[in-house]
Formats: structure tokens, C-alpha cells, sequence
């Protein structure tokens, strides 16, 4: 429910229609709803709700979607925008069946009120984890973070400047210079976080997220509750007890309530018939557009590796997509 943009309005909206003025730096999920169901509106786009797709084939007409209530649609092309985060990633832990306690996945986390008396751990300490970590702590509940290998951690503003604005600026500079001072900003802002549980990681974050498509984590204040001792931050999860978690190094500590804020995957292969040679090496549609037995498919809202945000990215790939489509 807390939701907002980590990403600046003015590089967060959707082709043609600017978010109003009177919206604040960074959107709020009401006002991101709002403005969603406004571009619906405008633009007369009639969703299909209710229907899930069940498989995606080729047929005579370019493409066939068939849905599970047994609805076909056919069309020459079509956009696949079921982006990054379909499907919960669950990893499952040894020992997680003989926990009384509660175990859901971050999808089902709305606000803190269901967790009031409780004690929490939060597992993965991406953008998800770190933001209901923070929600958590800072309506008084005790709160433990999982944090498995090294982070990189970015301010969500430096110095009064979105970190998003910089990362453009550095982006067109040589990339072992901006690498460079995307590295000095971060000590600049956190200083070493290793005494307080962080590990650093080895790529700068640009490179990070050029090389691996992750996103840094944009701190909105996560950090100084870890540096404050209020959020606890404990290694990986060697195993679940009854009454809690065995971490890796050993110790164990009651909880009432796990979150896994474990990411998402695409999982296209769930409807699409055939994905060889479609993925690279972290599961992401290779291109926008797609081509030889792919061609009338286009892939929107996949790509991770661009330091504009989701929404931007998103926009981006559309003029791409209805190019493609205009031009045959």
C-alpha cells in the first residue's frame, strides 16, 4: 500500500500522455492506479480481465492465443507484456512443511497491520525485500533481513539529485568512468555497510545492471534502520525449525512470519510452444522483436539492462514494437 515509483514521473510515464503536474517526484501507487485507468480511458483500451492465457501457437493468420476458458484470438501480431514478474519464484527450504508459523511469498504482502505482535523475517534484499523490511520496522515490528550474497545499494537521491537522473549522465560517458563514479557515490552516500551484515559486491552498479540486468537497490531509508540496529540483517537460510529458521552461519532465531521477497521469473515457456534460442543466459527475451519462427511476436517490458526504470524501458520498447508493426 505504501508503494511509490523509485523511478522520477518524467521518465516513469506511458507514450503520449505525461503524468499531471501536480504529482509529486515519485508517483504513488493511487496515483500510478489513477493514472492507468485515466490512459485506459483515453485511449477507448477495453482489457480482457478474467482470462488467462493457456497457449500462444502459430496459425493461419500469423498467431492463435488460446485462453483456459477455451477462447481463441486470432492476429498477425502480438505483444507479449507479461514482463518479468509473472510468475512467484518459491526456492523452497529444507524443513519449511514442519513451520507453524506463516511462509507468502512478497506478492501477498499488501501493509504491516496482518503482522502486528508478530516478529518477521524478511528474505532477499532486492527493491521488494528492503521496502517491506522498512514498512515493517517502521510500524514497530521486529524485523530480521535475509540477505544471502553481496548487494549493491544506491541512493533513491544524492545530494538532492534522483540517483536515476545520474545514471543517465554517467550512461554516456566512457563506461570504465562512469563505473568509477557510480562506485564513489555509492561509498559517498553508505560508506562500508560490510559491519552491519551487507557484503559489497564486486560490480559497480551500473555495470551490474548493464552485464546482469539486476537492479541495485534504491534505499529509501532501509539502510539507516540496519545502521541503527532496528532491522537485523542475518545470512542465508540453511533451514527452517518449527518455531523458525537455522541460518547459514548457524544460529537460529525465532519468527512468527517469513516473507520471501525471492523475485519473480518470466516463464514464458508455460504458453509459448517453442523457446529455443529465445532467452539469454538470465531467462530474458534476447529481442524486442521478434524474428524467423518468432516473427509477429514482440516482447515488451523484458528488458532489465537499461538504467530508465520499467516504465520508461516500457515506453521505450513500444515505439519499437508499433515500428515494427507499422513498417511489416
Amino acid at each position: 500500500d505504501r508503494l511509490h515509483l523509485h523511478t522520477v514521473k518524467e521518465h516513469s510515464h506511458l507514450p503520449f500522455v505525461d503524468f499531471p503536474e501536480n504529482y509529486p517526484r515519485y508517483v504513488s501507487r493511487r496515483m500510478l492506479v489513477d493514472y492507468f485507468d485515466a490512459y485506459a480511458k483515453k485511449f477507448d483500451i477495453q482489457p480482457h480481465f478474467g482470462e488467462e492465457v493457456a497457449s500462444i501457437q502459430p496459425g493461419e493468420e500469423g498467431w492463435e492465443v488460446h485462453t483456459r476458458s477455451a477462447k481463441t484470438f486470432k492476429a498477425p501480431h502480438v505483444v507479449i507484456a507479461t514482463g518479468l514478474n509473472r510468475v512467484p519464484n518459491r526456492p523452497g527450504y529444507k524443513g519449511e512443511e514442519h513451520f507453524k508459523g506463516q511462509v507468502l511469498h512478497s506478492r501477498e504482502y499488501k501493509n504491516p497491520r496482518p503482522f502486528s505482535g508478530q516478529k518477521a523475517l524478511v528474505v532477499g534484499f532486492g527493491n521488494t525485500g528492503a521496502e517491506i523490511a522498512l514498512d515493517l520496522c517502521e510500524n514497530g515490528i521486529p524485523t530480521c533481513l535475509a540477505v544471502r550474497g553481496p548487494v549493491n545499494v544506491v541512493p533513491r537521491d544524492f545530494l538532492g539529485n534522483p540517483t536515476q537522473k545520474t545514471a543517465f549522465t554517467l550512461a554516456k560517458l566512457p563506461t570504465w568512468l562512469g563505473d568509477w563514479i557510480g562506485a564513489r557515490v555509492q561509498r559517498l552516500a553508505f560508506g562500508d555497510l560490510t559491519p552491519y551484515g551487507l557484503a559489497s559486491s564486486d560490480m559497480p552498479p551500473a555495470r551490474q545492471l548493464r552485464e546482469t540486468g539486476k537492479t541495485p537497490v534504491i534505499d529509501i531509508g532501509t539502510v539507516d534502520q540496519i545502521k541503527a540496529g532496528k532491522i537485523k540483517v542475518k545470512p542465508g537460510i540453511e533451514c527452517f525449525t518449527e518455531t523458525g529458521v537455522r541460518f547459514e552461519d548457524g544460529t537460529e532465531e525465532r519468527f512468527d512470519t517469513v516473507i520471501l521477497a525471492t523475485g519473480y521469473r518470466a516463464l514464458l515457456e508455460d504458453f509459448l510452444p517453442f523457446t529455443d534460442g529465445l532467452f539469454d543466459q538470465y531467462g530474458i527475451p534476447k529481442e524486442v522483436v521478434g524474428t524467423g519462427k518468432y516473427k509477429g511476436l514482440y516482447f515488451l517490458g523484458f528488458d532489465n539492462y537499461k538504467p530508465g526504470g520499467g516504465l520508461g524501458v516500457i515506453r521505450q520498447d513500444s515505439e519499437v514494437v508499433v515500428r515494427a508493426i507499422v513498417g511489416g
